[in-house]
């Protein structure tokens, strides 16, 4: 748990994937439409990964990917960041984290 805590620290956006996984690319798509740049940590590729995904779970993600961070922030998952997204409540959370400076929404 303190390597993920160790990693979300560093950026304002923090994503774990698996490279495979399709919901974590759209999602990670989704959150750099919006000029974010967020750390992405492809855990099925590092070789602390499989650490890194056990705490993730213990941290509640079902699944455990993709696992957004936002200001240190656990957000959740693909469902939660689309719930944030319809309900307009991502742009201004990115914001928040000095993510993203400034939006139009255009």
């Amino acid at each position: 748990m303190d390597m993920v805590q160790r990693l979300v620290a560093e950026k304002p956006v923090v994503i774990f994937s698996k490279s495979t996984c399709c919901m974590s690319h759209s999602i990670r798509s989704l959150i750099c439409s919006f000029g974010a740049n967020p750390a992405v940590y492809e855990i099925d590729k590092i070789p602390n990964g499989q650490q890194i995904e056990r705490a993730l779970l213990q941290l509640g993600c079902r699944p455990s990917v993709p696992a957004v961070f936002i200001g240190q922030e656990l957000i959740g998952g693909a469902d939660e960041v689309m719930t944030l997204q319809v309900k307009s409540k991502l742009v201004p959370l990115l914001i928040r984290a000095k993510a993203i400076w400034l939006w139009n929404g255009n």
